[in-house]
């Protein structure tokens, strides 16, 4: 056994060594030790690797070939079994396998059907003339354009969606916080016992309401419940577009003029939470110019009278 072949298997042993198990994260100090024994490993085999670049003809792509053999030298540390056989050998086959995806990726006009149709392969970094008469790149003339605009489009509507769903989600808890506070003020028969609450009803309630149901009758929430999902499906289709509203008024048993209603204190409501709460303080600063604000103290009101029990 040569002196380059022990110094491989002392390497080779000190990354196996420092790899951790399964997902557990390595640290820093075996991250050290992982890249010191890894960087000694390529340069004992760089003389290999020159020369099956040059054997399989990419010199041209020297800096492609030396990528892809590091990543089979990686790949064989990782699969490496010390007692079937020599890193030495193991080694070889991924490289040269690597090797040769590389060359059947770029040399693809070398076939016989590729001759066929005279296909040529080109770098992306070769030099071109562009539309506008100067050199520039294959890359940056074939860019997508568009690709910027698209993708900022993406995350726009993504964050729209998801500053939607919020606003929504405070509507929601502030008419069901102004109907809980009512069905607790409302005076009960004095004769009549409190029924308890079932499980059910108060297990679908958020944690922070849950402590505040205590003597309303269970069939008064399940229909405060019940009108808050109607609500909320009007909401998201009359206003968000998130439902198709004729579906909506259909499945929610509620004339148009009811659905006008809802429609329009919901906006109000949702116009003054976005502008009092701090978490919608930046959709605040882009509300357009012109769009009459609604009041406080009316939007409360309103907002009272739609989550009232009689609503």
């Amino acid at each position: 056994m040569s002196k380059t072949t022990v110094a491989l298997e002392a390497a080779v042993a000190v990354v196996i060594a420092n790899t951790p198990e399964g997902d557990a994260r390595p640290t820093a100090r075996q991250r050290a030790e992982v890249d010191k024994a890894f960087a000694r490993i390529l340069k004992l085999i760089a003389p290999r690797i020159r020369h099956f670049i040059r054997q399989y003809g990419l010199g041209g792509h020297w800096d492609d070939a030396e990528q892809v053999c590091a990543i089979a030298v990686h790949r064989a540390i990782q699969a490496y079994e010390p007692e079937k056989a020599q890193f030495t050998t193991f080694v070889n086959w991924q490289i040269r396998g690597e090797l040769q995806s590389l060359r059947f990726r770029l040399m693809t006009d070398q076939r016989p059907s590729a001759k066929k149709v005279d296909a040529t392969t080109i770098s992306l970094n070769a030099m071109v003339q562009g539309n506008d008469g100067e050199e520039a790149s294959l890359e940056a003339v074939i860019e997508d354009e568009d690709a910027l605009a698209h993708t900022e489009a993406g995350a726009s509507d993504y964050l729209a969606r998801r500053a939607t769903e919020s606003l929504v989600d405070s509507y929601v808890e502030h008419l069901r916080t102004t109907a809980i506070n009512q069905l607790r003020r409302r005076p009960r028969p004095k004769k009549r016992a409190p029924q308890p609450q079932p499980s059910d009803i108060a297990a679908h309630l958020p944690v922070r309401f849950r402590s505040k149901v205590h003597g309303i009758e269970p069939e008064e929430l399940e229909k405060l419940e019940q009108r808050l999902v109607r609500n909320r499906e009007i909401v998201e289709a009359r206003l968000f577009d998130i439902a198709t509203p004729s579906f909506v008024e259909e499945e929610a048993g509620v004339t148009k003029e009811r659905v006008r209603q809802i429609t329009k204190r919901a906006a109000k409501t949702i116009a003054e939470l976005a502008g009092s709460e701090p978490k919608f303080a930046m959709m605040a600063e882009y509300r357009r110019p012109g769009v009459l604000r609604a009041k406080p103290r009316k939007a409360a009101v309103e907002a009272s009278v739609e989550a009232s029990p009689n609503a």
